[in-house]
């Protein structure tokens, strides 16, 4: 994998952690404190400033009911399972 596609990838997962977020009307903080990590992971997440952990996907994806595979299909197909 090239760093561009690695980018693209991170990006998009970012994308998607937002538009769930945002869709459920949290901020960071909150869904930091539901999935044990801090808002500024969560930010840095979103800003596809970093590597998130599997840990981290995991416990984002069961809390919005998805599969973490999920976080490697396109954003505008993604909606939570609540």
């Amino acid at each position: 994998m090239k760093n561009d596609d690695l980018d693209k990838l991170l990006i998009n997962i970012g994308k998607i952690i937002r538009k769930l977020r945002e869709e459920e009307d949290i901020s960071q903080l909150t869904l930091g404190n539901d999935v044990g990590l801090s808002a500024n992971q969560i930010g840095r997440i979103e800003r596809a400033e970093g590597n998130p952990t599997v840990k981290s996907l995991f416990g984002i994806a069961k809390h919005y009911n998805i599969d973490i595979s999920d976080f490697f299909k396109d954003p505008a197909t993604i909606e939570a399972k609540k």
